[in-house]
Parts: structure tokens; C-alpha cells; sequence
């Protein structure tokens, strides 16, 4: 569900944009309660695609912000991992469901969004409501998604460059498991989808339907970082903004004496 909703706002789905808007909206952003497919693109392709890991410009990063990623904020970053199993990151996502249902005339999201739990008790009572619908909606689906996110890119020490698109991204991206492909497929099954998981080849060509990808990848350098971990060792995901945020924190403090002398 999540590839198709990416992709579609991409364009990449069908043939015109109104095609990729009602695969979207009819199989993932009704369902979930999600933001409306038009203001979706606008957010993931017109702000975060040119934008990406830019402070101020990128709304994937202001988002890693809020949830504790951020410099200075050391002890929240233990649980920004798994921040949307937090009761802060639960309400975060059921203010995201009810801000999506209060766009004007969007009485038919809300009816879909009373239809598909309504269903889920229909058919098997309130352990299917639960089990089925809402801890998955709530817990489940937010959690991959924030993964997902976290592994995108070096989001707090992206390399600055200017040139191809392919070499800008190198600098921002990074590619887990790249020489482990029983891991790769593995996340790509379950918590990194197509785009994630090749997220640097999408990145610097996101015109590529995600089926695609891996091809496109073979044929592309490698980004910078290649982390053979997510979590645990020097060279994992989590060391890696770990140490970056840690930098920006200690270089805070002198940046601001030299704001304030001049």
C-alpha cells in the first residue's frame, strides 16, 4: 500500500495523473485516513525530492525534528527510533488522521474511514477491530513508514555537491545491505519498500516505476554510505546520525559566539 501511494504521486503508476490520484486515494489514502493525494505530491515530490535533508526546505526532516532528531536533544534520540510507538508519536498520528478528515468536502474520507473499522467489526467482532485494524493503523503501519523514513537518507551530515542528479544524491542517500542481498530482500518484504530500499536510485531518477529499480541500481554508483547494519555497530544507520547529530551539537555552541560578535 505504501508503493502505491509513493509511486502514484510520482506519476509512475498509470498514465495520467488523475489515473495515479485515484489509485492513491482508493487504495491507500482513503482507507488509512491519509492527507489527500494532491497535497501528498506536493509535500513528497515538489518539497521534499529538491529538498532532500535540507533544514528548513525538507518536510521529511522537520518531521525527524519534532520526533527528538534533532542537535541537543541527546536523550530523546534513544527513543526516536521507535517514536511512533510513543504515546507522543500516537497522537502525532491520530492528529494526522483528523486533520485529513477536516479538508473541506472531504465528507467521503470520513465515511471511509468509518466504513473500512466498521467492516474489520462486521466480520470478526471487536478482536478483528483491534488486531486488524487499529493496532496496525496506529502502531503497525507508522512504525515501518518511520523506519522507512530514517533510512532514506544521511539526513543531519549530507554531503553538499552541485553536478548530476545521480551525484547529488550519492551524497545524500545512503543503501543498506548492500552486500548482504538476503537482508535486502528480507527488508524489502516487510519494512524497506522498492523505494526505500533503492531509495538513492529513486532519488536521482524518480520518473522509475519501482519494479525498476533494482536494475537502475546496478548501473549506478554506489552513494557514499553503504551500511551493512540498521541499528547496532559503528558503521550502522543509527551510529551514523548518531555521531552527525552529536558534531552539529558540539559545533552549535560556537557558531552562535560567532553569530553574536558579529
Amino acid at each position: 500500500m505504501q508503493e502505491i501511494s509513493h509511486f502514484a504521486v510520482h506519476g509512475v503508476l498509470a498514465r495520467t495523473r488523475r489515473a495515479n490520484q485515484t489509485l492513491a486515494e482508493a487504495f491507500v489514502h482513503y482507507p488509512l485516513g491519509l492527507m489527500p493525494a494532491p497535497e501528498r505530491r506536493r509535500l513528497h515530490v515538489r518539497d521534499h525530492h529538491p529538498n532532500a535533508a535540507r533544514p528548513g526546505a525538507d518536510p521529511n526532516l522537520a518531521e525527524l525534528h519534532q520526533a527528538g532528531l534533532r542537535p541537543g536533544a541527546s536523550r530523546a534520540r534513544s527513543r526516536a527510533v521507535v517514536y511512533p510507538l510513543t504515546w507522543r508519536g500516537i497522537r502525532s498520528t491520530t492528529a494526522g488522521i483528523a486533520a485529513s478528515l477536516r479538508h473541506c468536502g472531504s465528507w467521503h474520507r470520513a465515511a471511509a474511514a468509518c466504513a473500512v473499522p466498521g467492516a474489520a467489526y462486521l466480520t470478526g467482532g471487536w478482536p478483528a477491530l483491534v488486531c486488524g485494524f487499529l493496532v496496525p493503523r496506529l502502531l503497525l503501519y507508522p512504525q515501518l513508514a518511520w523506519l522507512s523514513l530514517i533510512n532514506e537518507h544521511t539526513w543531519f551530515a549530507p554531503e553538499p555537491r552541485t553536478g548530476s542528479p545521480a551525484w547529488v544524491e550519492a551524497g545524500r542517500c545512503l543503501r543498506l545491505y548492500p552486500h548482504n542481498q538476503l537482508l535486502a530482500r528480507l527488508a524489502a518484504a516487510t519494512w524497506l519498500p522498492y523505494g526505500d530500499l533503492h531509495h538513492y536510485a529513486h532519488s536521482a531518477h524518480p520518473a522509475v516505476r519501482w519494479n525498476f529499480l533494482p536494475a537502475l541500481e546496478r548501473h549506478l554508483t554506489q552513494p557514499h554510505f553503504t551500511p551493512d547494519s540498521f541499528l547496532t555497530g559503528p558503521r550502522s544507520v543509527i551510529a551514523h546520525h548518531r555521531r552527525a547529530l552529536a558534531i552539529q551539537t558540539t559545533a552549535r555552541p560556537d557558531t552562535d559566539t560567532a553569530a553574536s560578535s558579529v
